[in-house]
């Protein structure tokens, strides 16, 4: 059995790992709630959440789906989707731009 097979089997996380990602998702839905309690408004409410809510998901997606473990399955869970996501968003604005542009010339213009 060559080296790298032998690695793959006796792998194993312990359990240590597990206790401080859930200590470490705890203490960010603290804040996520504290967000709440203090009353933040505006871009600073929701910049807070969303920076809250992107941890914890990162942190669960790494360790709890074992992601981390595993470059080649998180370059295809994250790298990809985002990728694709960001040429929608610029598609989708590119079309809005071309359709306000079409309506006011039409609008201004007629016909």
């Amino acid at each position: 059995m060559d080296e790298t097979n032998k690695k793959e089997q006796t792998t194993t996380h312990k359990i240590g790992i597990y206790l401080w990602i859930w200590g470490l998702l705890f203490v960010l839905s603290f804040f996520s709630y504290m967000v709440d309690w203090y009353q933040f408004q505006g871009m600073l409410r929701w910049s807070l959440i969303l920076i809250f809510m992107f941890l914890k998901a990162g942190l669960i997606m790494a360790f709890f789906m074992h992601l981390f473990w595993e470059r080649y399955a998180l370059v295809n869970v994250l790298l990809w989707p985002m990728t694709a996501i960001a040429c929608f968003i610029f598609l989708m604005a590119a079309e809005f731009k071309y359709t306000l542009f079409t309506r006011l010339f039409y609008f201004f213009i007629g016909g």
